[in-house]
Order: C-alpha cells, then sequence, then structure tokens
C-alpha cells in the first residue's frame, strides 16, 4: 500500500500565530498540489517556542490553530499531522501532536510524554500520560515528538502494535542535526518501519534549528532530506515494504521480552 507524504519544513517565528498559519496554509496547498496524502508540519509549528506566552497561544482541541488546522486539512484534503499548544481541561498547557483526516475531522491526539528541559518545556508544559496510535486507511500511524526521538523504548512499542510509520515533528537544534540524522536512521532500522521527521529551521534568540527534514525507510534508506532552509519535501512510501523487512529479518518475533527486567 503506497502514499505520498510531505513535510513542511518551515521557520516557526515565535508569538506570530498568524505569520506561521499563512506559510502553513501556503505550503499545505504547495503539498496537496503534489498529490500528497498526509502533510507533516513541525513542532509547535503556529507559535514556535515562544512558551512564556502559552496562555496567549494555547487553546483547547476544536478552537485556535487546532481548529484551524482542521480546516486546512479539509480545505487541502490530505491528512494533516503536526504538535501545537493545547490548553488542556485542567488548565494546564502540553505539546500536542493532532492529526486531522482529509475531511477535517480529528483523527489522534498525543501528548508529548517526555519534556525537553533545555527548552523549559518541564517549566511552562504538563507532561502526557499516555502513547496513541491513530487508524488510518494505510493502517495505525504512530507518532512521537522531538526530543522523544532519544527515546527508542516509545517506538518499540508502535513497531509491536503494528505500527508502519510514525511521524516525528520536531523543533531540534542545528548544534545537534547529525544526532537527528543518526537518530531518524536508527529509529527506522531497528523497529523496520518508515520514520518521517519533519524539522523547523531559522533562529529563536541564539538558538538556531537544522532542518535536515527527511523520510527514511525500514532498511534505513533515505527516501528524501532538507537542507537547512525552508522546503517542502515529498516522498511516496510503500508500506508494503514493511512487512517484507520484517518477514526476511524477524526482529519483532525473536524478542525476550521476559528477560528484559532488571539485571542481576
Amino acid at each position: 500500500m503506497k502514499l505520498v507524504l510531505s513535510l513542511v519544513q518551515m521557520n516557526c517565528r515565535d508569538g506570530m500565530v498568524e505569520a506561521n498559519l499563512a506559510h502553513a496554509t501556503e505550503a499545505v496547498r504547495e503539498a496537496a498540489g503534489r498529490g500528497s496524502d498526509i502533510v507533516l508540519l513541525p513542532e509547535l509549528w503556529a507559535s514556535g517556542y515562544d512558551l512564556e506566552h502559552a496562555a496567549q497561544h494555547a487553546a483547547p482541541l476544536g478552537e485556535g490553530a487546532f481548529a484551524r488546522s482542521a480546516e486546512l486539512a479539509s480545505r487541502f484534503r490530505v491528512w494533516l499531522a503536526g504538535s501545537l499548544l493545547e490548553r488542556g481541561q485542567d488548565g494546564s498547557y502540553y505539546n500536542t501532536a493532532a492529526i486531522w483526516d482529509s475531511s477535517g475531522a480529528l483523527r489522534g491526539v498525543y501528548r508529548k510524554i517526555h519534556l525537553f528541559r533545555p527548552m523549559s518545556e518541564d517549566k511552562y508544559l504538563a507532561a502526557g500520560d499516555r502513547m496513541s496510535l491513530v487508524e488510518s486507511p494505510w493502517g495505525p500511524l504512530a507518532i512521537a515528538i522531538c526530543y522523544e526521538l532519544r527515546f527508542p523504548e516509545m517506538f518499540r512499542q508502535y513497531a509491536v502494535a503494528g505500527a508502519g510509520l510514525t511521524l516525528v515533528p520536531a523543533q531540534w537544534p542545528r548544534v545537534r542535526v547529525s544526532h537527528w540524522q543518526i537518530l531518524l536512521r536508527a529509529r527506522a532500522i531497528e523497529d523496520q518501519m518508515f520514520i518521517a521527521g519533519c524539522n523547523r529551521v531559522g533562529a529563536q534568540g541564539e538558538a538556531l534549528f537544522g532542518g535536515r527534514s527527511a523520510v527514511i525507510g525500514p532498511w534505513g534508506e533515505v527516501l528524501t532530506e532538507g537542507g537547512e532552509e525552508e522546503e517542502v519535501l515529498t516522498a511516496e512510501v510503500d508500506l508494503d515494504q514493511v512487512e517484507r523487512a520484517r518477514r526476511k529479518l524477524p526482529i519483532l518475533l525473536d524478542r525476550r521480552p521476559e528477560l528484559y527486567g532488571p539485571l542481576a
């Protein structure tokens, strides 16, 4: 089963929600014109990492940037994903990835579990408490956010649950962009799945962001990779390759989870 996937590598300008929405709209338009089935935006693409002003930018699901995203998905007839600031019913703020289908219906929500302390996420945001899979016409879709590439346990659980594609919206710094590139490939190879990582570019204060958004196949092959400038990247993903890779090299069948407890 094949699908066309596009990554919107954009500069997420801090606090400039309307400008970011306008830019994203044109990028999603371009991706739809390429026949994309799924379009992935970066982490916190609407607000940037303007966490000090989360109260101004965050909205409940179905409102604010979440509602505008649903409109984009419906308008351009694509499945759309990316992360935004959510105001929870408890008044807390979350870094929340959402997925809408081509009718604009909300199909999945994931609140970032592992908060990134160097960007003060733990100071301003609450952590999610569960992983989730999203049912789609292409099978189960998984999602993780940026820093979570460093937690292979998540991706292994997704693979065991049947996911063949994990979407990773990110704001990964240029200074560690080599880690980004290696970890995208590592997660794809060890879990024999497609990994789509959409990173931002540009700067926030002195922090520079590295781009290099990419789609990686289950054997670690690079289907597409960006540079350090704004661009829309598109790749065709053949999800049948996941089953073939897992059948040829049965890593998941050879696991011994009963032995993976504490060491003696």
